[in-house]
């Protein structure tokens, strides 16, 4: 049963790893044994996770701002001097944005879209190489971070972060049914309310956020490092272009 859901010593990358639900993945993987790799657009906040998580086992800093090809290319770089193939690849980092829908910018959408929809495409794609390395032993795993604002709809005048949630999980889905004849193998995570600076009501208000969660309680570190790792392991090895909501049962509340 531990080697069923072990990912000790396998090689992982996430994105947008310095805070909130990819630390929470990050520190979840490292207290695995897996030699873990975090990017962040901020590369202070990037290199001090990494250092407080490297108490704990393999954690390198590796800061990109991975919102235009440019920055994908710099951190495929910078990753292929360190290994030379990856296992498991969380692709985390995102943006938000909130606006009256008559007033609602382009830069808003294009700025979301752009991060939590094309990045992990390409990002994917431009790691196809190392990613394959990988699956010729045992599957390689992808993850995008979706949202259950992508599932059910959410009443904030969040358009851009909605659509590029909800087109995530179906880009899953068509990502996964071209990568798995690579022995590569793509899901999706829906998070709830966890604590982050993108969900600053659940950090800073978790006990009336919680009265609206079946569950009664907001999302903790452990329950995203656990869905993670079942995804990234041998046990998720069936598993294929499925969206894990893990949301404490919000969804199913929702009109």
């Amino acid at each position: 049963m531990n080697e069923l859901f072990s990912i000790q010593g396998r090689t992982a990358l996430i994105t947008g790893g310095s805070r909130g639900i990819g630390r929470m993945i990050a520190a979840g993987f490292v207290a695995a044994g897996a030699r873990v790799y975090i990017s962040a657009r901020k590369a202070d906040a990037c290199n001090q996770t990494a250092k407080e998580l490297s108490e704990f086992g393999h954690c390198v800093s590796l800061p990109a701002d991975v919102s235009t090809l440019d920055g994908v290319k710099s951190l495929v770089a910078a990753y292929e001097k360190h290994e030379g193939s990856l296992d498991i690849l969380v692709n985390n980092a995102g943006a938000a944005w909130g606006a009256p829908y008559d007033e609602f910018p382009e830069s808003g959408w294009d700025k979301v879209v752009d991060l939590n929809l094309k990045t992990p495409f390409f990002l994917t794609q431009a790691l196809s190489g190392v990613l394959r390395r990988a699956a010729e032993f045992r599957p390689a795993k992808v993850i995008n971070i979706a949202s259950i604002d992508g599932v059910s709809v959410n009443p904030m005048e969040t358009y851009s972060y909605a659509a590029s949630k909800a087109g995530l999980i179906h880009l899953t889905r068509r990502m996964a049914l071209r990568l798995v004849q690579d022995n590569i193998i793509v899901n999706a995570i829906a998070p709830g309310a966890f604590a982050s600076e993108m969900n600053r009501a659940a950090r800073d208000h978790a006990g009336e956020v919680s009265a609206h969660i079946p569950a009664g309680r907001i999302g903790q570190d452990d329950d995203m490092a656990g869905a993670a790792i079942y995804l990234a392991s041998r046990a998720g090895d069936y598993v294929v272009g499925t969206t894990l909501v893990v949301d404490g049962g919000v969804t199913h509340s929702r009109g």
